[in-house]
């Protein structure tokens, strides 16, 4: 349990120094949004540029099974080595964000179990456009 709460700390203090960097579009904020309950934590770029919106992730990282796993990084840090750098356990590292057949083959971890590799199946909820198709997306009553 220590080492759960010390990755809780390390995946927030990594997101709040993402946060804290200055932004070169004025319109836009960082936000760094932490989900402790079920250990989601993003890094949201928001705002309005050039008349459009912007919602745009920059960092997307989740806890599983006691494995901090990189979902998304579209920054240009190498967001594995700074944890690595920070004492997080190369193995307690999944990279999420590539093929799992690929992933035996990186310096970092392979999933304990197979529950990070539930997927976001599209559900007929009620609401759906003329065609007929969901406008929503929620999981499936098998967690899949």
């Amino acid at each position: 349990m220590a080492t759960l709460t010390q990755y809780r700390q390390q995946v927030q203090d990594l997101f709040n120094s993402y946060a804290t960097l200055p932004n070169p579009d004025p319109n836009l904020v960082t936000v760094p949004l932490f989900d402790k309950e079920h250990d989601h934590y993003m890094v949201l770029t928001l705002g309005w540029s050039n008349g459009k919106r912007i919602h745009h992730c920059l960092l997307h990282l989740d806890i599983i099974d006691e494995q901090i796993w990189i979902q998304v990084n579209n920054t240009d840090q190498l967001v594995a080595e700074g944890l690595v750098a920070q004492g997080v356990k190369a193995t307690d590292i999944v990279l999420g964000l590539q093929p799992p057949e690929i992933r035996q083959f990186t310096a970092y971890g392979v999933p304990h179990s197979t529950r990070g590799e539930q997927r976001l199946t599209p559900v007929k909820r009620g609401n759906s456009d003329p065609n007929g198709n969901s406008m929503g997306w929620e999981k499936s009553a098998n967690g899949c």
